[in-house]
């Protein structure tokens, strides 16, 4: 049983379906936690990339992750508006003080008009091809890509008006602290 609790700061990791750590998050504190989901948020957060280079977000951003969903969700502010960065990847894993999960390349960007693109296809045919991604995970990655789709249509989980807004008001509180 993790005891991850409101404002606690974790590092999140990116891992491929071969195992490689693809990306690391420095700092993201915990806004909300419960049963099915965690919700974090960040500013300027460092990233390192798997070839060791290292820079910072330009914007804030809130990120929800699912127990039970082969996808998360992030919530960038720009100054053009709300953007959304959707990871296809498997249900997260608390590992100490960090969120482990494995990317499975595609990705859904929305934009604040409310239209969206599937991105990184031929990722997708590359790594499923030469890491020998199951019929089994192959089928999973599409379906929730189609249950990520539905959410963003219908403005389920945090695609819903404002959510990401005020957990980002929440954030700007705990900082403060």
């Amino acid at each position: 049983m993790n005891s991850i609790q409101v404002g606690d700061r974790l590092k999140i990791e990116c891992y491929k379906h071969n195992g490689m750590l693809d990306c690391i998050n420095d700092e993201s504190i915990v806004l909300e936690v419960t049963d099915d989901y965690i919700i974090l948020a960040n500013d300027h957060t460092k990233l390192t990339e798997r070839d060791g280079r290292s820079h910072r977000t330009h914007e804030p951003a809130v990120l929800f992750f699912y127990k039970h969903h082969w996808f998360n969700v992030i919530g960038q502010l720009k100054k053009q508006g709300l953007f959304y960065y959707c990871n296809i990847a498997t249900p997260y894993v608390i590992d100490g003080n960090t969120i482990k999960y494995i990317d499975y390349d595609l990705d859904l960007r929305v934009f604040p008009d409310g239209g969206f693109r599937i991105l990184d296809h031929n990722e997708y045919k590359y790594h499923k091809k030469i890491m020998h991604y199951s019929d089994e995970i192959d089928q999973i990655v599409h379906y929730e890509l189609g249950k990520l789709i539905e959410w963003k249509r219908n403005d389920s989980g945090p695609f819903q008006p404002g959510v990401v807004v005020n957990f980002y008001e929440i954030y700007k509180k705990m900082k403060k602290k």
